[in-house]
């Protein structure tokens, strides 16, 4: 493990605090209705260098969606009230590479948009670049992401698209996670823009992620697709504990001893796709202490009358 001691102004650094971007601001209202209350009460129960930054996701039926087909059926402004209640950015994933001009009257995201649009620190999660210039022009106060559905697996594409002043952070392929030399070179102001992907699954070496998140893309739009993922294990499915041995993984200790240190503060957690009980397990894992993730898990949804089988 590579860790950073002693160096100028390093301290200065380490009292940064992580930021987290959680997955399912639509998917998962019912869990971050009953997480984030323990969140503002028990802060105890929390690593004190780490915070909340955002919620993303996007609701079933958005032209839109890329990365993962929205699923999330929570009312928007009840999603919108709970962010705002507890001081936390919506983010739209409004991610779709394949848009044209016919899909940016698309009725729903407009109307999402509209409303996310009200003054707040919301933002968007973009790939298009028709997209982009459509939001920025509709949309004035929403701020923007650049998506990983980019898959720019050459540093100095990411470092182009990092440059770019139209958005406020840029998520970087997570086969670039350890890429640390470069990482380390980057301005304070990149380093401040940049966002990692901290616990990805897919294989590594997947050639084809860039083809899959265009099946996704295709998949919302209505429009057929054979594509099938044939990376190793990818049957499996998603498992935590496989995506901890992923050569892109970051855990806690990285972010504490390697990323913050270095002068990077942004980190998402990706997981919409999944079932509550797992994105609660990373929740447990990156944000709440070892002694305290019980009492968290009771407190969620852990009952004497629980039976799993």
């Amino acid at each position: 493990m590579i860790r950073l001691k002693g160096k100028k102004g390093m301290e200065t650094e380490q009292r940064k605090k992580a930021v987290f971007h959680l997955p399912g601001l639509f998917e998962f209202y019912g869990l971050y209705s009953r997480f984030l209350p323990l969140y503002e009460k028990h802060r105890e129960y929390f690593y004190d260098w780490c915070t909340i930054g955002s919620l993303y996701g996007a609701p079933a039926g958005c032209l839109w969606s890329g990365g993962r087909c929205g699923e999330g059926h929570a009312d928007p402004r009840a999603v919108l009230d709970l962010c705002e209640q507890y001081g936390i950015s919506a983010r739209l994933t409004f991610s779709n590479s394949l848009l044209k001009e016919e899909h940016l009257s698309d009725p729903v995201c407009s109307r999402l948009c509209q409303l996310f649009d009200d003054g707040h620190d919301n933002g968007v999660i973009v790939h298009s670049d028709l997209l982009l210039q459509y939001l920025k022009e509709k949309y004035p106060s929403l701020y923007f992401v650049s998506s990983t559905t980019k898959v720019l697996l050459n540093f100095d594409a990411f470092h182009r698209e990092l440059e770019r002043p139209a958005f406020r952070y840029t998520v970087i392929d997570f086969r670039l996670n350890k890429a640390f030399e470069k990482l380390f070179s980057l301005s304070r102001k990149e380093k401040e823009k940049t966002e990692f992907l901290c616990n990805e699954c897919c294989y590594f070496g997947c050639k084809d992620r860039k083809r899959c998140y265009e099946a996704v893309s295709q998949e919302v739009l209505g429009i057929e697709t054979d594509f099938h993922c044939s990376a190793p294990g990818s049957e499996e499915g998603y498992v935590f504990s496989k995506a901890m041995e992923n050569p892109g993984f970051i855990s806690v200790e990285d972010i504490q001893n390697i990323y913050l240190p270095a002068g990077f503060t942004n980190f998402k957690i990706e997981g919409r796709s999944l079932g509550s009980a797992v994105v609660l397990e990373f929740l447990l894992y990156y944000l709440v202490r070892p002694s305290c993730r019980l009492k968290v898990r009771e407190a969620v949804y852990l009952t004497s009358t629980l039976d799993l089988f």
